[in-house]
């Protein structure tokens, strides 16, 4: 009987070798030559398969092209071309179509699913088993060679079931429960930092469209001096240099326009790409040139500086870290406790055959304490068994100490890091608001010198004119007038910028009064 047995292992057993080391083929064949993957009649490529026989070599680096991710996905609503779109109405779309909020809402729920997945411990484990079998003796004694066999089937229901464990579970179940809790601030995070991002994006395409209007208009400004000096030198007054500096001048503007043109398409993709939507999309963007700026937009930051660090996600995520270390903490000092169990099984055994396990598979726990066959004919028992104990643990090698001093050294980071990140958010705060003010005060300064500019290029170009006035000082006055439009501009773009920043350093982005 041995020599089958071992040739029958050995066959077995060579094929079996040769299975990890045969998916070697599924690598390139060479460091220096191109890989040819297997495709299939779309292009993509088949995980698993070697390149077929008649498919030629690779002869690039350039993967094969599967054309099924060749096209872009649609919006998941209709988006209407003309009308144009306020901010509050692109921060409606980025909520519902940004792929960042979808996945922190994903994992929110697997946070959740996790707390439940750790409560389900409190409960009983059911779990019902039922083996056929057959079992072969051999026996030699004293020359004298025995064979039995035997066959049957057992059908069985085992409840395991923890009574009482000085709430460990109960203390790893809570620091379930603060990680869901912190996943969901996460989530609302991400929907606060789209809002923020679509925000700042969208003060940015605005002000690079009034950066093309003002380069627009200074082009309109070159224009008209350059006809001045052109008209000036028909009438044999002005100069060949006065018309090469005006033209000069033109062109500067006309330069200034086509990058000015540029920079507001560049802000408008970087608008689409915050919202999370194909770059492809072409929306009308609402103008907001109009919306008034004033003093009262800032208020004292020791106002509501406290309401802030109460309610910032990083705040309270920090605080939610502490109320789970602490739960940990609790959990590894009952790990040094007694525990108290409930353990039974009903069973149905019918035939001779004699176990006292059925082995788990995969998560499945394997069913124990099955009670010793009696009989040695096929008969049909019955039988149960209930144990009721307790465990007390001893001795581990001072493991148990060492995830004790872990949980105390967390539990102290824990509280170390909010009070940082509280620091951290005040800091913030003060500076987004010293940042606001500053800016509309500029935007205030820049309006004004806009204005003075304004007039000193109408003088000047009138003078220039009426021949009592220099194209040197008609140019300078341009140029000045450009800068001080865009320094308004700029001053603008900030102050909002500033005063989004605010809002989300105080926690209050996405509330009504976005």
């Amino acid at each position: 009987m041995r020599r089958p047995v071992g040739v029958l292992a050995f066959m077995l057993a060579v094929p079996l070798a040769g299975c990890a080391t045969s998916a070697i083929i599924m690598a390139p064949d060479s460091p220096d030559r191109p890989w040819t993957p297997a495709t299939g009649p779309n292009g993509e490529i088949i995980a698993g398969e070697r390149r077929p026989q008649g498919q030629p070599e690779n002869s690039t680096y350039v993967l094969p092209s599967n054309r099924e991710l060749g096209n872009i996905p649609p919006p998941r609503f209709d988006l209407e071309r003309r009308r144009p779109y306020s901010l509050p109405e692109l921060i409606d779309i980025a909520q519902s179509s940004n792929p960042v909020t979808r996945n922190a809402w994903n994992d929110a729920r697997n946070a959740a699913l996790a707390a439940g997945i750790v409560e389900s411990t409190l409960v009983p484990r059911v779990s019902a088993g039922i083996v056929e079998g057959y079992q072969r003796f051999h026996n030699e004694v004293s020359g004298v060679r025995t064979n039995l066999t035997a066959r049957g089937n057992i059908a069985v229901v085992s409840v395991e079931w923890l009574l009482f464990d000085f709430g460990e579970r109960a203390a790893l179940v809570e620091a379930a429960k603060q990680g869901s809790v912190i996943s969901n601030i996460a989530f609302t995070a991400a929907h606060q930092q789209v809002i923020y991002n679509v925000s700042l994006a969208f003060y940015a395409h605005s002000a690079a469209r009034a950066r093309l209007s003002s380069a627009a208009r200074s082009l309109r400004d070159a224009e008209a001096v350059q006809a001045a000096a052109e008209d000036r030198y028909k009438r044999e007054i002005g100069t060949t240099v006065e018309v090469a500096q005006t033209r000069q001048a033109t062109a500067e503007a006309r330069l200034a326009r086509v990058q000015a043109e540029g920079a507001a398409q560049n802000t408008y993709l970087a608008l689409i790409s915050a919202i999370g939507i194909s770059p492809m999309t072409k929306l009308a963007i609402a103008d907001i040139s109009r919306r008034k700026l004033s003093p009262s937009m800032t208020v004292p930051i020791e106002r509501f500086i406290s309401a802030a660090l109460a309610r910032r996600p990083d705040v309270l995520t920090g605080y939610a870290a502490l109320q789970a270390s602490l739960a940990n903490l609790s959990a590894a000092q009952a790990a040094f406790l007694p525990k108290a169990f409930f353990s039974g099984n009903a069973t149905r055994l019918s035939g001779n055959i004699n176990i006292t396990a059925i082995p788990g598979l995969g998560e499945q726990l394997p069913i124990v304490n099955l009670p010793v066959n009696q009989l040695s004919v096929r008969q049909t028992q019955l039988g149960a068994t209930a144990l009721v104990g307790a465990t007390v643990p001893l001795y581990d090698g001072g493991s148990r100490g060492a995830l004790l001093e872990q949980a105390r050294d967390r539990v102290d980071k824990a509280e170390t890091t909010l009070t940082q990140i509280r620091n951290e958010a005040a800091r913030q705060i003060v500076v987004a608001g010293n940042t606001l003010k500053t800016s509309i005060s500029a935007y205030t300064a820049a309006t004004t010198l806009t204005d003075a500019a304004q007039t000193t290029f109408n003088a000047a170009l009138a003078a220039y004119r009426n021949g009592v006035g220099s194209i040197t000082d008609v140019t300078t006055a341009e140029r000045q007038l450009l800068a001080a439009r865009n320094a308004a501009t700029d001053a603008y773009s900030t102050a909002l910028t500033a005063a989004a920043s605010l809002a989300l350093a105080a926690g209050t982005l996405g509330g009504p009064s976005r």
